[in-house]
C-alpha cells in the first residue's frame, strides 16, 4: 500500500513541539492511569486489615480490575478505529477517574469488586490508544524513542501512588486516597480543548481537510490543497488480526502480552503486601516500594536511547532476560528473611528497572505492526489478552504465598521463567521496525 503525500510527510518530519504536546497531553493521562492502578495495590494493604480479608480475597479484588482492564482493552482499541482515537482517550480517563472517586464510598467487599471491575473498564481501554495516537503522529525516525517516553509516565504516576501510599494512607486512611485518584478526571478538560486527533486516522476516514488541520497543528506541512489519499487494504477487527500477514504479528504480541502483564502485575501489585507481611511495617514497607519504583525512570529513559540503535527487538529481549535475573535474584537473596534493606531495594530497583523498560518497547513496537484501519483494535487487542495475564498473575501469587512449601521464592521463579519464554517469542518471531515508515511496516509480509 502507498501512502499518501500526508502520511509520508508525517514520516519524513522532524519532531517539533506539536509532537511533544501530544505526547505530553497523552503522557499526562497515562500518568494518571498508573497512579491509579499503582493506588490499589498501597489501598489493599491497609483495606485488608480494616476488613480482615484473606489473601485469597485480595487478589481477587486486584483481578477484578484486570478483568475490566481486559475488557477495556479489547473495546476501546476497536471503538477508536471507528469514532478516533481523541474521543475515546478522553471517554476512558473520565470512567477511570469517576469510579475511582466513588470506591472512596464503598459499602462492603461485593461493591469493591464491582467498582473495580468499572474503573478497570477506563485503565485498559486508555492505554492501548494513547500509544496508537503517540505511535501515528511520530515520525519514523523517532517514533520507537517517543512511544517509550510516553510510557515513562506510568513511572510518575507510580511515583505518585507511592507517595500517596507512603504520606497519605498511614495517616488519613485509604478513602482519601481513593478521593485523590478522582481528581485526573478534571484532565479531560484540558485534552478537550488542546489535544488533536490523529491525521492518519482521518485520511484513513476520508476526512481529509480535518487531517490537514490536524497535521498543520503538530507543525507538519499538509501539503497541497487537492492531495488525495491511498484507502487502508483491509478492514479493523479481530479479523483482520489474524488474516494474512498478520497472524504470525498477533501470534508473537499476544504471547508477549500476556507474559508482560503475568509477570508485571503479579509482581508489583502485590510488593507492597509481601513487604508488609515479612514484619516490617506499612510505613517502612511503603518506603521501600517508592525507592523501588524510582528505578523505573532511569529503566524508561534507557531504552528510550537503546530503542533507535539497537532496534525494537534486541533492546526488548535483552530488558526481558535482565529482569528475568533480577526476578530470580529477589526471590532467592532480596528477600530473604536476613537480607538487608540495601540487598532489598537493590535487587527490588534492577526488577523495575528493567520490567519498565521492557515495557516502554512493547507500547512502542506494538501499534507499529499494524496498519491504520486496524492498529487501534491490534493494539487494544494485545493489551486485552494481557490483562488475562493480570488476571491470573495476581491471583495466583495469593494462592502460592499461602500455599505450604511454596512462597516467595516459587512465585519469583515463576516470574523469572515467563520473561525468558516470552524473551524467546520476541527473538524467534518478531520483527525488526526501527526506522520504517508505518504504510512500510503494515503493508510487508510478516
Amino acid at each position: 500500500m502507498a501512502a499518501t503525500g500526508l502520511e509520508g510527510r508525517l514520516d519524513a518530519g522532524e519532531v517539533g513541539r506539536g509532537h511533544w504536546r501530544v505526547t505530553l497531553l497523552s503522557g499526562f493521562g497515562w500518568m494518571f492511569d498508573a497512579m491509579d492502578v499503582g493506588l490499589v495495590s498501597f489501598v489493599m494493604v491497609a483495606l485488608a486489615r480494616d476488613w480482615g480479608l484473606s489473601q485469597g480475597q485480595v487478589g481477587l479484588a486486584i483481578s477484578a480490575g484486570l478483568f475490566g482492564m481486559f475488557v477495556g482493552a479489547a473495546a476501546s482499541g476497536t471503538l477508536a478505529d471507528r469514532y478516533g482515537r481523541r474521543a475515546v482517550l478522553m471517554g476512558t480517563l473520565l470512567v477511570y477517574a469517576l469510579a475511582t472517586g466513588l470506591t472512596a464510598f464503598v459499602w462492603g467487599y461485593g461493591a469493591l469488586l464491582v467498582l473495580r471491575f468499572v474503573t478497570g473498564l477506563g485503565l485498559g481501554g486508555e492505554l492501548p490508544v494513547a500509544s496508537t495516537l503517540v505511535s501515528e503522529v511520530a515520525p519514523a525516525r523517532h517514533r520507537g524513542r517517543m512511544v517509550v517516553l510516553l510510557e515513562s509516565f506510568w513511572a510518575y504516576g507510580w511515583i505518585l501512588a507511592a507517595l500517596i501510599g507512603f504520606l497519605v494512607i498511614p495517616e488519613y486512611g485509604w478513602r482519601v486516597a481513593f478521593l485523590i485518584g478522582a481528581l485526573p478526571a478534571l484532565y479531560v478538560l484540558v485534552l478537550r480543548r488542546s489535544l488533536p486527533e490523529s491525521p492518519r486516522y482521518l485520511i484513513q476516514k476520508g476526512r481529509h481537510g480535518e487531517a490537514r488541520k490536524a497535521a498543520a497543528r503538530l507543525g507538519v506541512d499538509p501539503g497541497p490543497e487537492r492531495e488525495e489519499s491511498v484507502e487502508e487494504a483491509g478492514g479493523g477487527g479481530l479479523r483482520a488480526l489474524w488474516s494474512g500477514a498478520y497472524a504470525r504479528r498477533t501470534f508473537m504480541l499476544w504471547v508477549l502480552w500476556f507474559g508482560m502483564v503475568f509477570s508485571y502485575y503479579g509482581i508489583f501489585t502485590w510488593l507492597p503486601q509481601i513487604l508488609a507481611s515479612s514484619g516490617r511495617g506499612i510505613a517502612t514497607s511503603f518506603g521501600f516500594v517508592l525507592l523501588i519504583t524510582l528505578a523505573q525512570v532511569p529503566g524508561y529513559f534507557s531504552a528510550a536511547y537503546l530503542v533507535e540503535r539497537w532496534g525494537r527487538k534486541g533492546t526488548l529481549v535483552v530488558y526481558l532476560l535482565g529482569c528475568a535475573a533480577a526476578a530470580l535474584v529477589f526471590g532467592l537473596r532480596g528477600l530473604a528473611a536476613d537480607a538487608s534493606g540495601a540487598e532489598l531495594v537493590l535487587w527490588g530497583s534492577l526488577v523495575s528497572f528493567f520490567n519498565l523498560g521492557a515495557w516502554g518497547v512493547v507500547y512502542g513496537y506494538t501499534p507499529e505492526l499494524y496498519p491504520t484501519a486496524s492498529r487501534g483494535a491490534g493494539a487494544g487487542w494485545a493489551a486485552g489478552v494481557g490483562r488475562i495475564g493480570g488476571i491470573a498473575g495476581p491471583y495466583l501469587v495469593g494462592v502460592m504465598i499461602g500455599a505450604p512449601g511454596l512462597g516467595v521464592v516459587a512465585v519469583f521463579s515463576m516470574f523469572a521463567l515467563v520473561l525468558v519464554v516470552i524473551a524467546a517469542d520476541v527473538w524467534l518471531l518478531g520483527e525488526e521496525t526501527r526506522g520504517r515508515a508505518l504504510d512500510e511496516i503494515s503493508g510487508a509480509r510478516a
